[in-house]
């Protein structure tokens, strides 16, 4: 998994997207520290829209 936030963003999205029908599937999945990833990608100004079911 990507460290750089900006690559992460895109990992992320891409995986959500295209296998994960939320981030609690994701997590759970892919044994991802769900509250670690969030605030990683908030650093970033971005956070997870369960509805478009991606990080905006």
């Amino acid at each position: 998994m990507p460290k750089d936030p900006v690559m992460l963003l895109s990992y992320i999205n891409l995986k959500l997207r295209d296998y994960y029908s939320s981030i609690d599937d994701l997590c759970n999945s892919e044994a991802i520290n769900k509250e670690e990833l969030i605030n990683t990608l908030a650093s970033i100004d971005y956070s997870y829209d369960s509805v478009r079911n991606q990080f905006i």
